[in-house]
């Protein structure tokens, strides 16, 4: 497999993320070794080479978003553990009094999920004309699964129009956008794996919306 990354490809930490890799570093060195991985078999798996690891486990190199996502899956771990986020113990219920709506975008939404977990669980309601025109491409994996009214989804070079009880499931890195089919608008039930992590700037720049409503389709 070929490296992610060029090997002689070496760079100094992106500026406002530096004081990040302390952490980073001893994590992707830890987990390794919690994994039973030596540094060229994770190396192999996560398309690196073992110097480039050895480099993002030693703080000389900034990892990026494809590899932490790659180094994650290896380890068995969320990139939130890869940062060095604890996450305080989470009910496994979310009840219906407690889901308080947000609005972003033009759309709303409801957290059906608990925060900070691999997986983060909507309800959505697409408006009609809100955001219908957004091409978004981002890594991660995207369910949705409508509920009410109709949705456009358009996949590529191809579009589906999905009633209610119809779902899609799609690698995020297709280029997508959503939109409301109808004057009703659209409901519906969300699950993405995109990175949700205060330290999302890390890897993804500076936030310029809401941290998920702005990485949503």
């Amino acid at each position: 497999m070929s490296p992610i990354e060029p090997e002689a490809a070496d760079t100094p930490p992106e500026p406002g993320t530096a004081d990040l890799l302390p952490v980073v570093a001893p994590q992707l060195r830890e987990l390794r070794r919690s994994a039973s991985l030596t540094l060229e078999a994770a190396a192999r798996a996560a398309g690196l080479s073992a110097a480039h690891l050895s480099r993002l486990e030693t703080g000389q190199r900034q990892p990026s978003l494809p590899m932490l996502l790659a180094l994650a899956r290896i380890y068995g771990t969320t990139v939130s553990e890869l940062l060095g986020e604890r996450v305080a113990e989470r009910d496994a219920i979310v009840r219906a009094a407690d889901m308080e709506p947000t609005a972003a975008g033009g759309w709303t939404y409801w957290q059906a999920g608990s925060p900070g977990r691999g997986m983060q669980a909507l309800r959505v309601h697409v408006p009609y004309g809100s955001q219908g025109d957004i091409v978004r491409v981002h890594p991660g994996e995207e369910w949705l699964h409508v509920l009410q009214g109709r949705l456009r989804l358009r996949l590529g070079d191809t579009t589906q129009i999905l009633a209610p009880g119809d779902s899609a499931h799609f690698d995020s890195l297709t280029p997508h956008r959503i939109a409301a089919a109808d004057q009703a608008g659209a409901d519906l039930l969300f699950v993405h794996t995109l990175l949700q992590s205060p330290a999302a700037a890390l890897c993804l720049g500076p936030a310029t919306a809401h941290p998920t409503l702005g990485e949503m389709s």
